[in-house]
């Protein structure tokens, strides 16, 4: 198992192969908004781990099993933001899924996933459920935040 923040590299790295034929490091700390020595320390970590293959001052290479993982990574990311838009959270979708997909078992995800396929399947549902949240709102209903001033 990574750490949440070399998963958030490996994950990068990944999704930025996909549309690009080269991975430099320097894209990558451009991506994720990081110094390069931060970019070099994850890529030395990944490469010990045998997620890439990295030679100084040359591009980054995803082995077999960093291709893998970086696309169960992405993947699960993708999961989350579709779960969030599916119950019409009104948070920065992007953010509130990078914050989740840390910290939710590969069961609970398992299962979001059955719930978005079975709401993709049962549009109805999701109507209906669309509808009793706009209810609760206009009533008032729900968790009120305690951290909010009066």
């Amino acid at each position: 198992m990574l750490s949440p923040s070399l998963e958030d590299y490996l994950e990068e790295i990944y999704r930025f192969s996909l549309h690009n034929d080269v991975v430099r490091v320097s894209d990558i700390a451009s991506c994720l908004d990081v110094t390069m020595p931060s970019v070099n320390n994850a890529i030395r970590k990944l490469s010990e781990k045998d997620y890439l293959i990295y030679k100084k001052y040359r591009e980054l290479v995803l082995t077999e099993k960093g291709r893998r993982v970086g696309k169960f990574l992405v993947e699960r990311n993708g999961i989350l933001q579709n779960f969030l838009k599916a119950i019409n959270s009104q948070c920065d979708v992007k953010a509130e899924a990078e914050a989740m997909e840390h910290y939710l078992s590969l069961p609970t995800i398992r299962a979001i996933e059955s719930l978005l396929d079975f709401l993709e399947n049962n549009k109805e549902c999701r109507k209906k459920f669309l509808e009793h949240c706009r209810y609760r709102k206009e009533k008032g209903l729900g968790l009120i935040n305690g951290y909010a001033g009066k």
